[in-house]
């Protein structure tokens, strides 16, 4: 709690001196501090906005950049705005999904729920083409080729990779995700993202469910991208 106290303030107030500090007791860990029990500083100016309610010194110190209504999915948009909002929905839709061999028992269950998860939107086998390439770092070149094909709404791509001894792990998952990023910036086809950058193996197992949730997020923005082509169409006349 008292880490910063004998460091420089930015010369915005005069540094205090030395009987002034030992002064400065640090409030009981084992207790919410109060407010009393706080080191005296600029900031008791400016009354605390729930003063009613305790909080963990510990807790209280950390920045609250987002809260339970930030939660994913909980966008609100305020009245009047135009939106163009995507739905998850294969309707005419063709879908290329590239997988990574390597952690096969792992991709091959994120390739079951996207399979899954793209026949209940309403896309057809005929409409799906799987091309399965070595590992993650090939998955970019893959979704890439695909794209460029312009036969296809979208491209799901799928891998799984574990952090290892070595920084080979690093490598792979960063160069992974930007090639992806690169594959749909560079053809303009959206590249969802389904690739597990996990710690161990029991963490990935329990983000199976990422392969259908990347199957979702490439129609929706197969869905924007369509609804911005007609809006611009329909300006352009």
């Amino acid at each position: 709690m008292n880490e910063g106290l004998d460091q420089p303030r930015l010369g915005l107030t005069p540094e205090p001196d030395e009987e002034r500090r030992e002064d400065v007791q640090e409030p009981d860990s084992s207790e919410p501090a109060e407010p009393d029990d706080w080191p005296e500083t600029e900031a008791e100016a400016e009354p605390a906005e729930d003063e009613g309610e305790d909080v963990p010194a510990e807790e209280d110190e950390l920045p609250r950049l987002r809260g339970p209504e930030h939660a994913a999915g909980d966008l609100r948009i305020p009245d009047g705005y135009g939106v163009i909002e995507g739905e998850p929905s294969g309707t005419r839709r063709a879908v290329g999904v590239v997988v990574a061999r390597f952690n096969g028992e792992l991709t091959g269950a994120l390739l079951a729920g996207a399979l899954d998860e793209l026949e209940r939107a309403g896309v057809g086998r005929e409409a799906v083409t799987v091309i399965p390439v070595p590992g993650a770092f090939e998955l970019p070149l893959a979704a890439m080729a695909l794209a460029k094909t312009r036969r296809y709404s979208c491209i799901v791509a799928l891998g799984a990779v574990v952090r290892g001894e070595t920084p080979h792990f690093e490598l792979v998952a960063s160069e992974a995700a930007s090639g992806l990023q690169l594959a749909g910036l560079e053809t303009g086809v959206p590249v969802a993202f389904g690739v597990l950058t996990t710690d161990n193996e029991e963490q990935a197992r329990a983000r199976l469910d990422k392969g259908a949730e990347a199957a979702r997020t490439a129609l929706e923005m197969a869905d924007v991208f369509s609804q911005l082509r007609a809006a611009a169409g329909t300006a352009a006349t």
